[in-house]
């Protein structure tokens, strides 16, 4: 074997950030030594794994096919390098989390898993689906936790537990009296929502693809919390998860609205790499959501006192 464990991890670093800079950054390494290594590793079997535009360099085809290899390979090294040294726990999870999910139970199982494995490490991303999809896709995570769809190719979705989304207005509401709107109702109605790329917008914009009206967007705001301050100040009616809202309908200070017209059931699903390798620790953290779900019909029906 002529490269070296350096060489494979300054390669994987560089197609991640796509700067050498920052690559060396990661690595602990000056931009010199990290441009050296990578050139070495290159001259090693004649070939170019990247494409460069200036000080950017992406990868090119051949490069993005040994990319999930060299991934794996530098996992298994980290393993074993562990067992050699005698080290417990599970090393370094790299998560990402769309924000229903980030806020409401990963942190919460992230929790666990560190009070079970406390040499273990947990890095947790949390932003929207079409970015923790992207990260997925370019091995800056091991595993993501998503609430929208994915259709990448390379990328393999499981499913998780049910959800549903729920339309809520404010208690001084008209539509807080019967709890029911009609499509006319819902169609003058003015809407507080979650921005494009996300999954909770996903769904809302599937619900309403055969309606005969379209909803007046009044706000995009890319956070759920913003979204129920807005409803509670009266600016409009709002439409996330109920996992979400469990708290604000069991105060008070938010109302659910039914609505027989939309079909607003999702589910959570599990996302990784087809090639990515399986740590124990990604094992281990799967197992705790699956406890945390067991028995439930519906992510606002988990048992878990931390976020009755």
């Amino acid at each position: 074997m002529r490269f070296t464990l350096r060489q494979l991890s300054v390669f994987v670093a560089v197609a991640r950030q796509a700067s050498v800079s920052r690559a060396g950054e990661e690595q602990a390494l000056s931009q010199s030594a990290t441009s050296t290594a990578l050139a070495e590793f290159e001259r090693l079997y004649d070939t170019q794994l990247f494409d460069r535009f200036g000080k950017t360099l992406r990868l090119n085809e051949f490069g993005q096919s040994l990319l999930p290899q060299a991934v794996e390979l530098i996992e298994r090294a980290q393993v074993l390098e562990s067992a050699l040294q005698g080290q417990a726990g599970y090393g370094r999870l790299r998560l990402g989390a769309t924000l229903t999910i980030g806020n409401y139970l990963a942190t919460l199982i992230v929790a666990d898993f560190l009070k079970r494995h406390p040499e273990s490490t947990v890095e947790l991303k949390v932003d929207n689906t079409t970015t923790i999809v992207d990260r997925v896709a370019r091995h800056e995570l091991d595993l993501g936790l998503i609430e929208g769809s994915c259709r990448h190719p390379e990328l393999v979705l499981e499913r998780w537990v049910a959800d549903e989304l729920v339309v809520f207005c404010a208690p001084n509401h008209p539509l807080a009296v019967r709890r029911l709107a009609t499509a006319d109702e819902l169609a003058e109605e003015q809407w507080i929502v979650r921005e494009t790329g996300s999954g909770t917008r996903e769904t809302f914009d599937q619900a309403l693809r055969h309606t005969p009206w379209r909803p007046r967007i009044r706000l995009e705001l890319e956070h759920t919390e913003a979204i129920k301050r807005a409803v509670e100040f009266g600016l409009g009616i709002g439409c996330i998860s109920r996992l979400a809202l469990r708290e604000a309908f069991r105060r008070g200070s938010l109302v659910p609205v039914d609505t027989p017209t939309l079909d607003l059931r999702r589910n959570f699903h599990f996302l990784w790499h087809s090639r990515k390798f399986h740590t124990a620790g990604m094992r281990e953290f799967i197992s705790l959501c699956r406890t945390l779900t067991a028995g439930a019909q519906r992510s606002d029906q988990i048992d878990w006192p931390s976020i009755l």
